[in-house]
């Protein structure tokens, strides 16, 4: 499976919820001063609490940020991502909703007009009158010129969803959001 782009996190004021989409980074490395110490040994070796502190930028849930934290050191990146998502499967509703109340609102792609705009805004107000929480939706598999399309669309499907099934499939998309942030950090 390949990983397409996603668009960079940020809050459109004029809208009253919010969308979470990871954030799309595409900057070009820079060369390290001094040998580099490979990423997962980096963080398996960092102090508990800078290791919390950079998983909740994954996914902000304390419970599950804890959890990640407190299992080092992993042996592989594979080890560290089947932890994430062990962790996420194991959200309460109470997690859930504090990973949910973390995550923040997508721009629109700079070329998007006026009407793409008020059909999100309206489908996002829709959203949250009805599940009470934030949509999140993980685009990792989505080609850029899509991704609008694709977000308006899961937003309207999702809206015929019943509250306890939605709680399952944002619960999933929180999952698939924080394993993409892990490997995106490493």
């Amino acid at each position: 499976m390949t990983r397409g782009s996603t668009l960079p996190a940020h809050r459109l004021s004029h809208l009253s919820g919010r969308l979470a989409i990871p954030a799309q980074t595409r900057t070009s490395p820079t060369p390290p001063l001094t040998s580099p110490t490979p990423p997962l040994d980096g963080f398996n070796t960092a102090p508990a609490e800078e290791a919390h502190h950079t998983l909740l930028t994954c996914l902000r849930s304390l419970r599950w940020a804890r959890r990640i934290a407190d299992h080092r050191p992993y042996p592989t990146l594979d080890a560290l991502l089947a932890a994430s998502d062990e962790a996420a499967y194991d959200l309460t509703s109470g997690d859930l909703a504090e990973a949910l109340a973390g995550e923040t609102l997508p721009p629109l792609p700079p070329d998007a007009y006026g009407a793409a705009h008020m059909a999100l805004s309206a489908a996002q107000a829709a959203y949250e009158a009805r599940f009470g929480h934030t949509f999140v939706i993980c685009l990792d598999a989505v080609p850029a010129p899509e991704s609008l399309d694709h977000i308006l669309g899961a937003i309207r499907s999702r809206l015929t969803n019943d509250p306890e099934d939605e709680r399952v499939v944002a619960a999933e998309e929180l999952r698939r959001l924080a394993r993409q942030r892990l490997l995106q950090l490493l």
